[in-house]
């Protein structure tokens, strides 16, 4: 009798499903419940198999490719075309090419910057007197005899600004949408070009001026005598003598110094140029999605960070590295640099940086900047209708005029701007929509599902490991007992699967977790650790 209740004991032991099935049988994984259905294995669940690992390879490989892509941090360039109800109007920074008037220079200054100007060899006489014009050559004769000459001390910052071109002297007329501009309206700076002047700076406390309309009239005119009877004599090849006679004119916003030497453009005597520009907003991701620099600059001489200002202040560095002085247009409260220094040192240095030296200066993108676009086109200025009127009305010759006098009409084309943004082509939500499709459509699994997994590993865990243990400790055990607890086999190969799966979804899960985080760093890091390139 005893021997008859344990083999129905037995019977109804083996016929009882597994936690396993129990668990397959009502998850929401799809195709779950097939393999693992009720009863003996059959060619069905061995095919459910097969085309369940087989949707779960593939979606391993999709993910892996989709998580591939995300790590290449794609990105796109969006153009937009913004209209305003008004625009800032731009800096408009000219120098003339001449940068010392001729007869501003006095004997003191000829005897200590002749050599730099290639006015005076080394011997302190004329240069080249058979290519001096006869007024030329009795100037520089007068100015160059220094018997009993007592030279006094000279400053490099004073020279320029004495001998710089003056802008009360060169603005013929200046008008701003319809109204007169006078020279205050400008404000003076030094370039490498010498004594230049801003229109429209913001550094005199005015506030920045606007346009309401596009086209001509609605922006900045000028009329300018570029005084070309005060250009040096040229004998040689300097940096401070220009073979040009013109000015050469930037446009550029407010937050960025003027590098009129290489991002200028030049204006020629008679004729009256039109510059039609339209204003650019600049916007790029940083790494790793792009190549721009979103730390702030350090610097000593400038708060914002532009191309330019990082252009500049490297330039001012190699030359307090390699000469111990800066040049005068260079900022900061450093000696400035004697004229013997300017032609042994610091031109030759600032000409290599320039031209060969491209690991010095490396200045990155800002993420953030302001480009106008231009368009220029010329017109013949006088006309002959008029050459008689203007040489009447500035007391000057028709020649003069012809030789000397330019119009720059600077505008917007219309009033609206140009919008180029950088944007993120794949970010972590796409990323996680991607992964969480390919799982429906390979597995039918989703979030949930995973929860659905943990939770029946808890239970596995608390009824068969915790049990387990449990009732090692008690003294009296059954018989049902002693089949629940030879477990060590039997539940390895019961939680087999589950574990794959699980592994599976738990890796996609850190895969998310792993994403954020890294997502989080790029966007964060690179203001805590900024890099010291074109500081």
């Amino acid at each position: 009798m005893t021997a008859m209740k344990g083999d129905s004991e037995d019977s109804i032991e083996s016929m009882r499903p597994s936690s396993l099935q129990v668990f397959a049988n009502s998850s929401t994984l799809h195709g779950m419940s097939h393999i693992f259905a009720y009863g003996h294995m059959t060619f069905r669940r061995f095919l459910w198999t097969l085309s369940f690992m087989g949707s779960l390879s593939l979606l391993m490989f999709v993910c892996m490719d989709r998580v591939c892509y995300y790590f290449e941090f794609p990105h796109i360039t969006k153009l937009d075309e913004v209209a305003a109800p008004n625009l800032t109007f731009p800096a408009i920074t000219f120098c003339n090419l001449n940068e010392f008037r001729f007869s501003k220079i006095t004997k003191n200054d000829l005897y200590h910057v002749g050599e730099l100007l290639a006015l005076l060899n080394e011997n302190y006489q004329i240069a080249n007197p058979h290519l001096a014009e006869p007024e030329v050559l009795a100037f520089l004769k007068e100015k160059a005899n220094f018997v009993n000459f007592n030279p006094k001390q000279f400053n490099m910052t004073d020279f320029y600004n004495r001998t710089g071109h003056d802008i009360s002297e060169m603005l013929l007329q200046c008008t701003f949408r319809g109204e007169e501009c006078i020279p205050l309206n400008f404000t003076t700076i030094y370039t490498r070009y010498g004594k230049c002047y801003t229109f429209n700076s913001g550094l005199d406390g005015n506030p920045l001026l606007t346009t309401l309309k596009g086209g001509t009239g609605n922006g900045l005119e000028i009329m300018l005598d570029i005084q070309q009877d005060e250009y040096l004599p040229v004998w040689g090849d300097t940096d401070e003598t220009s073979y040009e006679a013109g000015i050469k004119v930037q446009i550029h916003s407010q937050d960025e110094p003027p590098f009129i030497d290489q991002l200028g453009f030049g204006v020629a005597p008679g004729f009256q140029t039109f510059v039609s520009c339209q204003q650019q907003l600049l916007q790029y991701l940083p790494p790793p999605w792009g190549d721009c620099r979103s730390e702030p600059m350090d610097s000593e001489y400038f708060s914002t960070y532009s191309i330019t200002a990082c252009r500049i202040d490297c330039e001012t560095r190699y030359l307090l590295e390699n000469c111990n002085c800066r040049m005068v247009h260079m900022p900061g409260t450093s000696t400035v640099c004697t004229p013997e220094q300017y032609k042994d040192c610091a031109d030759p240095a600032l000409d290599f940086l320039v031209e060969k030296d491209n690991d010095y200066c490396v200045c990155e993108t800002p993420c953030n900047m302001t480009r106008y676009g231009k368009e220029l086109s010329m017109v013949k200025i006088p006309s002959k209708a008029s050459a008689k009127y203007l040489a009447k009305k500035f007391n000057k010759t028709e020649q003069y005029i012809a030789d000397n006098i330019l119009v720059l009409d600077i505008f917007f084309e219309a009033l609206n701007y140009e919008k180029i943004e950088q944007k993120k082509a794949y970010e972590v939500a796409g990323l996680l929509g991607d992964i969480g499709g390919q799982m429906g459509l390979f597995i039918g699994a989703s979030i949930l599902t995973i929860l659905e997994i943990f939770d029946y590993l808890y239970e596995v865990f608390k009824d068969k490991v915790l049990g387990h243990f449990l009732r090692k400790r008690r003294p009296h055990r059954s018989a049902s007992d002693n089949l629940v607890i030879v477990l060590p086999v039997l539940l390895c190969m019961q939680m087999f699967f589950a574990c794959l799966l699980l592994g599976v979804l738990i890796f996609l899960s850190f895969l998310f977790v792993w994403i954020v985080l890294l997502n989080a760093a790029c966007i964060y890091l690179p203001f805590v650790f900024g890099s010291n390139s074109g500081k």
